[in-house]
C-alpha cells in the first residue's frame, strides 16, 4: 500500500511538471486517447465511439465530430488524472496524433475544405489508381491519397484546382493543433511512394506525376501541396494557444508541448506491438484489417494486393490492406445483443463477445460448411466492387451458433490470407514474429488461434492488444520528447517494452485443414458475392 502511495505521489509530481505524453488516435469505430509517463506507463485513457457515413456514395466522417471526440477524450482524461492523483493536467511535454491513413482531404489557402473527407474505405479510384501504377512501376492503391487526388482532376472535379493542402486525417488534426504541415514518414508513405535513401516523397515520381496532362493543367505542383515528411523522433513543431483551446475546452491547458510527427494507424500499430526491425510484422484487426512485414529486402515484382510503405523510421514495409475485417462479426453481435434483451437477459460488451466467440470452440474445423463474406464496403484484394456482406450455406452445411461464430471469424480473416499469400509465395518474404493487435483479442484465445489457424502461422498478442494505436503514438511522443537521435527499435526494447508481457498460438493441425477447407470454399463463392453488387442499397 505505501508502494502504491509513492509510486501516485511520483506520478502526481510528473504531471505537475508536464512530464507526460498525449497520445490521440481517430479510429474507425473510436477516437481513443492515452496519457503516458516519460517511462511510456499508462495513467489515463479514454473512448469516444463514432461511425462513418456513407454519403452520395462516399465513405466520411464529419470534422466537427472529430474535434467533439478529441475534446471529449481529453475531458475524461483530466478527470481521471484529477481523481487518481489529485493533480491538475495543465501542461503537457509532448502530443502526438495519429489516425486512420490515406484517403483525401484538400484545404484551399483560406483553410477551406474543398470536398468531404473521402476515407480509406472508398473504391472509387479506380482508374486513377490503375493509371498511375502503370506510369510509375509501383503498385498504388485506391485508397491512397495520391489516386484520390488523381481521380478528382479526372472526374473534373473543379475544387482541385483551389488545393493549396492535401493531407491526411492525422496530419489535419495535428496541422490545427501545432500550426505546422508536416507528416511522419509512415502516414506520408500511404499518400505518395517514399524515397528510402531522402526519406521523403520520390522526386523522380512526383515529377512524372507533374508531367501528366490533366495534372501539368493545374495552378499547383504535388510537392508544394503535400505535407513535409519528418521520421519519428523529429519536432514536428508546439502546441500553439488555438490548438490548447481546441484540445481543452476548459482553457486550463498550457501551450508549447512539443508535437511529435503526426503518424497512421499502421505506424502505432507497428509501435505498440514492437514490430519496427526488420523481419519482424504485426497484424491489426478492426473495422479493417491489415498485416505489416518490415523488408529485410526489396520486392521483386509489383503487386496490386501489396503496398509498399514504411515504419515510423522509415524502413520499408510491405502492407498487405484489406478494407473489411469485423464490421459484420460486429453487427450479428448486435443483433444477439438485442435477442438477450428481448427475451429479459441482457449481455453487453466483453460478456456479449466473450459468450458468442467461445461458442466457437465447439465449432467443426471447416465451420460446418457454412461461409461468411464480412463485405460491407469494396475489397480490392477479393475484386469486390461494392459492399454486400454475405452469409451463405448449402443444404447439408452444419447450422449452430459454434459454426456461425467460427464462419464469422475465417470470414473477417480469409481476405488478408489471399493478400498475404502473395507475400510469402511469390516474393518469399519470411517473418520471425507476427504480432496481432485489435479489440477482437480482448477475448482471450479465440480470435487469436483462429487467426494462427487461417493464416497458418504463429500469432503472439501483447497484454496490451486491445489498447494498441493511441498508446503507440503516445509512444512516439516520449520518443520524440526525450528520447531524439536514438535508434527507435532500441528505445521500444529498452524503454516502451522491458518486460512486455505475450502469449503466442501455433496453429493446430486440424485447424489449419479446416481452414483450408473454409477458404477453398470462400474462393469459389467468391462469384456469388461479388453479384451481389446487383442488390441495390437500402438508403
Amino acid at each position: 500500500m505505501a508502494e502504491n502511495r509513492q509510486e501516485e505521489a511520483r506520478r502526481a509530481q510528473e504531471i505537475r511538471a508536464g512530464e507526460t505524453a498525449l497520445g490521440i488516435e481517430l479510429g474507425s469505430t473510436n477516437i481513443k486517447a492515452v496519457l503516458v509517463g516519460k517511462d511510456c506507463r499508462t495513467l489515463a485513457s479514454a473512448s469516444y465511439g463514432w461511425e462513418n457515413q456513407l454519403e452520395d456514395g462516399i465513405w466520411t466522417y464529419d470534422l466537427e465530430q472529430v474535434w467533439a471526440g478529441i475534446q471529449t477524450c481529453f475531458t475524461e482524461i483530466k478527470a481521471q488524472v484529477s481523481a487518481r492523483y489529485q493533480a491538475p493536467l495543465k501542461a503537457l511535454g509532448s502530443i502526438g496524433v495519429s489516425a486512420m491513413m490515406h484517403g483525401y482531404l484538400p484545404f484551399a489557402s483560406d483553410g477551406r475544405q474543398l470536398a468531404a473527407f473521402r476515407t480509406w474505405r472508398n473504391n472509387i479510384t479506380g482508374e486513377a489508381a490503375d493509371a498511375l501504377t502503370e506510369e510509375f512501376s509501383f503498385n498504388i492503391p485506391q485508397r491512397w491519397s495520391i489516386a484520390h487526388l488523381y481521380q478528382a482532376i479526372l472526374n473534373g472535379e473543379a475544387s482541385a484546382r483551389e488545393i493549396d493542402f492535401l493531407t491526411t486525417l492525422a496530419g489535419y488534426v495535428h496541422w490545427r493543433l501545432s500550426g505546422e504541415r508536416v507528416l511522419g514518414i509512415g502516414d506520408a508513405s500511404g499518400m505518395f511512394p517514399i524515397d528510402e535513401a531522402s526519406g521523403t516523397y520520390d522526386a523522380a515520381l512526383a515529377a512524372k506525376f507533374d508531367a501528366l496532362p490533366r495534372v501539368a493543367a493545374q495552378p499547383w505542383q504535388l510537392l508544394d501541396i503535400l505535407p513535409r515528411v519528418l521520421r519519428a523522433g523529429a519536432c514536428a513543431g508546439h502546441l500553439t494557444a488555438e490548438g490548447a483551446r481546441l484540445l481543452d475546452l476548459s482553457g486550463q491547458l498550457a501551450p508549447g508541448a512539443l508535437m511529435a510527427p503526426p503518424e497512421g494507424d499502421a505506424g502505432t500499430g507497428m509501435v505498440s506491438t514492437n514490430a519496427v526491425r526488420k523481419r519482424t510484422g504485426n497484424i491489426s484487426v478492426g473495422t479493417s484489417a491489415f498485416s505489416m512485414n518490415v523488408l529485410d529486402a526489396p520486392l521483386r515484382q509489383v503487386h496490386r494486393d501489396i503496398d509498399v510503405v514504411t515504419t515510423p523510421a522509415g524502413a520499408p514495409v510491405a502492407m498487405v490492406h484489406t478494407n473489411n475485417c469485423t464490421s459484420d462479426l460486429n453487427a450479428w453481435v448486435k443483433l444477439f445483443g438485442e435477442f438477450a434483451a428481448a427475451i429479459g437477459r441482457p449481455l453487453a460488451g466483453k460478456e456479449l463477445y466473450g459468450t458468442l466467440l467461445g461458442a466457437s470452440r465447439e465449432a467443426d474445423a471447416d465451420a460446418g460448411g457454412l461461409l461468411n463474406y464480412s463485405c460491407l464496403s469494396g475489397e480490392n484484394i477479393t475484386e469486390v466492387e461494392a459492399g454486400r456482406p454475405l452469409f451463405v450455406r448449402t443444404p447439408h452445411s452444419r447450422m449452430n451458433l459454434a459454426n456461425f461464430m467460427r464462419a464469422q471469424l475465417y470470414g473477417c480473416f480469409a481476405p488478408l490470407r489471399l493478400g498475404m499469400d502473395i507475400l510469402a509465395g511469390e516474393e518469399g518474404v519470411e517473418t520471425d514474429v507476427m504480432i496481432a493487435q485489435g479489440g477482437l483479442f480482448k477475448t482471450p484465445v479465440i480470435a487469436q488461434q483462429a487467426l494462427a489457424d487461417c493464416l497458418g502461422l504463429p500469432i503472439s498478442v501483447m497484454k496490451t492488444a486491445g489498447e494498441g494505436g493511441p498508446w503507440g503514438m503516445a509512444v512516439l511522443a516520449v520518443f520524440a520528447k526525450w528520447h531524439a537521435g536514438e535508434d527507435l527499435a532500441d528505445f521500444l526494447d529498452e524503454t516502451a517494452f522491458p518486460q512486455a508481457e505475450r502469449t503466442t498460438l501455433a496453429p493446430t493441425e486440424a485447424g489449419r485443414r479446416g481452414a483450408q477447407a473454409f477458404l477453398a470454399a470462400y474462393q469459389k463463392g467468391l462469384a456469388v458475392e461479388r453479384g451481389a453488387a446487383v442488390i441495390p442499397d437500402h438508403a
